[in-house]
């Protein structure tokens, strides 16, 4: 009995995988109904459009304007190590972070770029990565905007942060 039992299993079993077996013909006919339909299809041509490339010259915002550009207002102190005196009124913050790695590695980048960068942490503990500070707000804002043309696209989310005292 156990034998007929194993045997109708095995059976059944053999059947459900080689009835579930898709066909190869089934296959091939959508492979070719597909290449059919591609070859048929309209072919739409690329119109290339010349454009006359002129220099443009750069725009210089009116400073009436640049002053009213808005800032984060932070109690900030420059971390152990820096130099407080450089921290400013109005400062360029490109980079704020948790990590002290991250904030370091940027701030070593940008002074190698030539930036006199330093960090500032606020009461949050946020590391802020300052590359220029001012004690006018338009300077201040000049300097973010040579920062976001000289890196585009990186630092184009480059912002004023002004001190709290």
């Amino acid at each position: 009995m156990n034998k007929i039992c194993l045997l109708g299993a095995s059976l059944c079993v053999a059947l459900a995988f080689t009835s579930c077996k898709p066909k190869q013909s089934a296959y091939k006919a959508a492979y070719e109904a597909a290449k059919e339909k591609e070859t048929t299809a309209p072919v739409q041509e690329e119109v290339v459009y010349e454009e006359e490339s002129e220099p443009v010259a750069p725009v210089s915002k009116p400073r009436s304007e640049a002053v009213s550009a808005t800032t984060r207002t932070e109690n900030i102190t420059a971390v152990a190590g820096e130099d407080a005196n450089r921290l400013k009124r109005y400062s360029v913050v490109v980079g704020s972070f948790r990590n002290k790695t991250n904030a370091y590695s940027l701030k070593e980048r940008m002074i190698e770029a030539g930036y006199d960068a330093v960090l500032g942490e606020n009461e949050q503990g946020m590391l802020r990565v300052i590359v220029s500070s001012f004690d006018n707000k338009a300077d201040a804002i000049e300097s973010r905007e040579a920062i976001k043309a000289k890196y585009a696209p990186n630092f184009q989310d480059a912002w004023l942060l002004e001190k709290a005292y």
